[in-house]
């Protein structure tokens, strides 16, 4: 059962109150996600919601590691993905989007129980700690300093690093009633795999 402070944060938070630039993301920092999510929500232009989809997916998860800017990611997603579901009739972008989305998501909710599974620190008490001025990462992008700091031991402070998993679920979680709402017949498998592992 999810905390109603928990999820009314998740089903609050506004794409402008997230410092994407400070947060980290496989090939560097978050800063475009928001035009991305733009692209995805309009859903009007096949070629750009791929490409937009690449840079999220690509950027959210690699080769099952999380980084900061998933878990705040996967609320916009999990948003972007109920819309799609919702349109995917009269939308053959919709969905597309929402075939992909739901496997992306499948991805995500395995990275977050395999992390589970392993010896891990508890998360951070709630999901905006992680945007605390001590874990953000510094205003200026500057490659030579990240790659210092990647070489460091202890780049992520353990607690914050498994909040990276375990917000991600609490992302999809808080949208839980939406999916289970959802009747659509094709996408049924695919989200009844993800209410499975939720």
């Amino acid at each position: 059962m999810m905390k109603e402070e928990k999820k009314a944060y998740i089903t609050g938070l506004d794409v402008r109150d997230v410092p994407w630039h400070r947060l980290t993301t496989a090939y560097g920092r978050g800063t475009d996600f928001p035009v991305y999510f733009e692209t995805l929500f309009k859903m009007d232009d096949l070629k750009a919601v791929k490409k937009a989809l690449y840079e999220l997916t690509t950027n959210m998860e690699h080769q099952s590691t999380l980084w900061h800017g998933t878990p705040f990611g996967m609320i916009f997603m999990s948003r972007v993905l109920i819309e799609a579901l919702n349109k995917s009739e009269q939308n053959p972008i919709a969905n597309f989007l929402a075939d992909e989305l739901l496997d992306f998501f499948n991805c995500i909710l395995q990275c977050y129980h395999d992390g589970d599974e392993m010896e891990h620190a508890d998360p951070l008490p709630f999901f905006s700690d992680m945007l605390k001025e001590e874990y953000l990462w510094s205003e200026e992008y500057d490659e030579e300093e990240e790659e210092m700091r990647y070489e460091e031991d202890e780049v992520f402070p353990d607690d914050l690093f498994y909040s990276f998993y375990y917000y991600s679920w609490q992302a999809v979680l808080a949208y839980r009633s939406a999916l289970e709402k959802e009747v659509s017949e094709k996408f049924a498998p695919k989200i009844t795999a993800i209410l499975a592992v939720l």
